[in-house]
């Protein structure tokens, strides 16, 4: 079904609402729009987001335990290498020897190569378990990728909406034509409609006109597919990718341990719009998510979603 901007209905649903669901429904408004922007891409920076999740924190220490074997193996080749060219060039060494095995050479670089794999497999393989075995979760979330947008629903709690791009044709309405704004553009109008949802002109590419809320700590289970083509869901701060392939449902999950707004996107190629089809996931309190919960299911205007 289509779906207007989800922050747009909450804002414009509290000067509609009764009193007591109003000021209800402003107070968990303003705590999704007040939270901070903790995981998104940054222009000129390298290296891994920090880290939400214990399995992005796992990802990380694996990767600089590797980071270091590595080095020690380039820098003992590299030494290596060196110390041959220099021993044994032709001018040091004008009779080479003429011998064609070594055992304890061979038996050597067999074994010690074994040895460090079989090492870094008893660390990887747990933070590879742990991924992979799924949890029961206190909230299930099933994930539809379509081209190019995503559709959500809370499996436990009767709530379904879709999520597009804001600068996505969907997403636009005459006001904002009207205003300037254009498909796909970042102009002034682009960046007041921005605005208008909670967002900056950094997001932009990134935010999107809804966004999955979940509350801090709690196991998050998300079931995967695809409606037409393979998609990719993906929160690089939180560790997680799983393809989304039609006519098949993969799970994820993670525990976001931190309130705040993170960004991923699509991660597998699946159409001309693919780079327009990015996920914002809002990680709030149980008491602003339970609030959440009760102005969507309360608010008609979800509904014609």
């Amino acid at each position: 079904m289509h779906v207007t901007a989800m922050f747009t209905h909450l804002r414009t649903a509290a000067l509609t609402a009764a009193v007591a669901c109003a000021a209800s429904g402003a107070m968990a408004q303003t705590a999704l729009e007040d939270l901070e922007v903790r995981g998104q891409p940054i222009n000129g920076l390298t290296g891994f987001q920090p880290a939400a999740t214990r399995q992005m924190a796992e990802i990380q220490w694996l990767d600089n335990l590797l980071l270091v074997i590595i080095t020690v193996i380039s820098l003992f080749v590299t030494g290596l290498l060196a110390w041959v060219l220099i021993r044994y060039n032709a001018k040091r060494n004008p009779t080479p020897a003429t011998f064609t095995h070594h055992s304890t050479l061979e038996v050597a670089w067999t074994i010690v190569p074994v040895v460090i794999l079989v090492f870094i497999g008893a660390f990887s393989l747990p933070v590879l378990f742990h991924q992979q075995e799924i949890p029961e979760g206190d909230i299930t979330i099933k994930v539809t990728g379509y081209q190019w947008y995503w559709g959500y629903e809370y499996v436990d709690e009767g709530i379904d909406f879709t999520s597009y791009m804001i600068g996505q044709p969907a997403t636009m309405m005459d006001e904002d034509y009207d205003a300037g704004a254009r498909d796909y553009v970042l102009n002034d109008a682009m960046r007041a409609r921005l605005e208008q949802s909670g967002y900056t002109e950094d997001q932009w590419l990134l935010a999107t006109d809804t966004a999955v809320v979940v509350p801090v700590g709690a196991t998050v289970v998300m079931q995967i597919t695809g409606g037409d083509v393979i998609h990719s869901w993906t929160i690089p701060a939180f560790g997680v990718k799983q393809d989304g392939v039609p006519g098949r449902l993969a799970e994820l999950h993670f525990t976001a341990e931190e309130e705040g707004i993170y960004f991923g996107q699509c991660s597998e190629l699946c159409g001309m719009f693919h780079a327009y089809m990015p996920i914002t996931v809002k990680v709030v309190s149980e008491e602003v998510y339970a609030e959440w919960l009760t102005r969507v299911r309360d608010d008609s205007d979800y509904a014609a979603w």
